[in-house]
């Protein structure tokens, strides 16, 4: 359940605590103090992700901390425990020594695959729901399949892991998604797809920036797509893995300020000679996802006119799921940049419409949908749908 806490309220209880006034606070973040008083005085419900991960960083918390992101599945009634899927990543049975709880005929690994494969589907559909209810025996089943099978069997364990890391960062679970990811890297190290092993870093690198350790993130997706950089005559789904590491790179780098300019260039010669949609494991490259990610990188750092150039290039049937629904979101948040209100309303609730419990779990979404009914003196029908969609107080 919800601690009824707004973000100012943990700010100024976390602030208390450590003796600092809002100057001081304001100072170490290198935010303005008259964001957080506002924050602290309720006048505004959120900031933008890159002050709140300044906040945390200064206050020395996880994120989560301010936020209060919490699980808004559902729980049971949707058929998914979230703590059934913390138990799987946290068996005991996984310690050295232990009994395993292997038992039973193991499934084939055609058919484990098939099943992980469907859950991938489901991730990006962003039916949360039915694949938060199935992992925790996926995961047990793919498991069992490995210790049959060995190294045939590794990548639908290493997968079901990375999903389950994937799904916790959604859920603000970041410790949980950082367990999930190293147990995926660690599986795929003991088989021999070193492109598999490789991929799977990004995921790792998504929880480092979500728990707003933004150069360790950005190191993390670079070194690793320095390790595989292509040569010319390097395979499709090579060059398609190294152009999603960049892309990976790119995320902190914006949010942390550094230049961008690199990455998205190197991504760019990658995405034109590969000249379409490439599918790598459970994700693709192509030039699509070299504009969709450039776009994101504009929104954070607030550069409205660029961000809006990048989302032109990305065109009808691109991108699909919760992928062209993050997207709607940065394009959303441009517009709302650049004072196109209605446009990002527009957007927003595009996105919200592709999948509603995914669209709940969206930190950036809350936040603009707050920021947009603070300067709405009378909120149209339109945003107050969207602020009863998400939950919002007040």
């Amino acid at each position: 359940m919800d601690d009824g806490c707004t973000i100012g309220d943990r700010l100024r209880k976390i602030r208390g605590d450590r003796s600092w006034t809002q100057e001081e606070l304001a100072e170490r973040a290198g935010v303005s103090r008259d964001i957080v008083a506002k924050l602290e005085q309720g006048r505004r419900e959120s900031a933008r992700l890159t002050t709140l991960m300044r906040l945390a960083n200064a206050l020395d918390v996880d994120l989560s901390a301010l936020t209060g992101k919490r699980d808004r599945m559902g729980g049971e009634r949707d058929g998914a425990s979230v703590l059934k899927l913390r138990d799987a990543l946290l068996s005991a049975s996984l310690l050295p020594g232990a009994d395993d709880g292997h038992d039973g005929e193991p499934t084939p690994v055609a058919d484990v695959r098939a099943a992980v494969d469907d859950a991938c589907r489901r991730y990006w559909a962003g039916d949360f729901p039915a694949l938060i209810a199935r992992l925790p025996g996926l995961i047990a089943e793919a498991r069992l399949s490995h210790a049959a099978y060995g190294a045939a069997a590794v990548y639908p364990l290493a997968m079901a892991y990375d999903l389950a890391a994937s799904v916790m960062v959604h859920l603000g679970r970041d410790d949980l998604a950082a367990i999930g990811a190293e147990r995926a890297i660690t599986v795929a190290h003991g088989g021999d797809d070193e492109l598999l092993w490789m991929t799977l870093h990004a995921t790792y690198s998504w929880v480092l920036l979500h728990q707003g350790r933004t150069r360790e993130a950005e190191e993390l997706a670079a070194g690793m797509a320095a390790r595989i950089e292509p040569s010319f005559s390097a395979p499709a789904a090579h060059v398609a893995a190294w152009g999603n590491l960049l892309m990976t790179a790119l995320a902190p780098a914006a949010a942390a300020g550094r230049e961008v300019a690199d990455y998205i260039a190197l991504a760019s010669a990658g995405a034109e000679r590969l000249g379409r949609r490439t599918p790598v494991y459970n994700t693709a490259f192509g030039p699509a996802t070299v504009a969709m990610q450039a776009t994101h990188a504009y929104a954070v750092r607030k550069e409205a006119d660029k961000a809006l150039n990048a989302a032109g290039r990305v065109r009808p049937g691109d991108l699909s799921g919760i992928s062209y629904g993050r997207h709607l979101i940065d394009v959303a948040q441009a517009h709302l940049d650049a004072r196109h209100r209605q446009a990002a309303v527009e957007r927003l609730q595009e996105a919200h419409a592709l999948s509603p419990v995914w669209f709940r779990h969206q930190g950036v979404a809350r936040s603009l949908v707050a920021e947009i009914r603070e300067q709405e003196t009378r909120p149209s029908p339109s945003v107050r749908s969207l602020v009863r969609s998400l939950h919002l107080t007040r």
